[in-house]
């Protein structure tokens, strides 16, 4: 099996006078925060995880913590939030150059619906193993974290359903449905392989996807 470890904590402050500004120093905490509560649920799980794991991997304070965070699910959330504009972005560059323009979301592009779905589902395999821990996070802790995490992770669910459909070109009810049913399969195959840390297993998923994918769009399921 193959692991891959959790991505480097984002940039520190340098130390003495800066000329930072106070927004801008808030930024960078909150995105060091951000990135060292993945690593931390990477290791130690969301139940496992206090705010002074965070704080010791980020190296920030307890009063800049509490400064940007209520609590250990405030900093959570905000990591949730980063880890899905992290695979947006990925998501966004992958359509670019196909019909996709930067900051609305992917759109129709070159080629059918069958080579429109094997790109986006290719990019989406690709930002998972980029960043093992806030995938680790987003898929696998979100479930521990309660009731409104899994709430927020519904709606992206619901979302990329909505953004695939559109990028396939599909726009009957059935259709849309089947996008629905495709979103949460994937996500249901690729959450053991991330759990495990396994970047060998989670790639593996691409070519029988996109094959099955093609079965529906052949056999006329997906224009209904």
């Amino acid at each position: 099996m193959q692991t891959s470890e959790p991505g480097p904590t984002p940039r520190r402050l340098p130390r003495g006078r800066h000329a930072l500004s106070r927004a801008e120093v808030e930024r960078v905490h909150r995105d060091r925060l951000c990135g060292a509560m993945a690593q931390a649920m990477a290791e130690k799980g969301f139940v496992g995880t206090s705010v002074e794991d965070v704080l010791k991997r980020a190296r920030v304070s307890r009063q800049s913590f509490y400064a940007l965070f209520t609590s250990k699910l405030d900093c959570f959330m905000a990591a949730f939030d980063q880890a899905g504009l992290l695979l947006y972005l990925q998501l966004e560059e992958a359509m670019q150059g196909e019909g996709g323009a930067p900051g609305q979301g992917p759109a129709q592009g070159e080629g059918d619906a069958g080579e429109r779905f094997e790109r986006v589902m290719t990019a989406y395999l690709e930002a998972l193993a980029a960043e093992p821990a806030y995938a680790r996070l987003f898929l696998v802790e979100v479930f521990a974290a309660g009731p409104e995490a899994v709430r927020r992770r519904t709606r992206v669910q619901r979302d990329l359903a909505a953004s695939l459909a559109d990028l396939m070109g599909v726009t009957g009810d059935a259709g849309r449905f089947a996008c629905e049913v495709i979103v949460a399969a994937v996500s249901s195959m690729v959450t053991p392989a991330i759990a495990a840390g396994d970047m060998e297993a989670l790639r593996a998923i691409r070519a029988p996807v996109i094959e099955h994918v093609r079965l529906l769009l052949r056999s006329g399921v997906m224009d209904g």
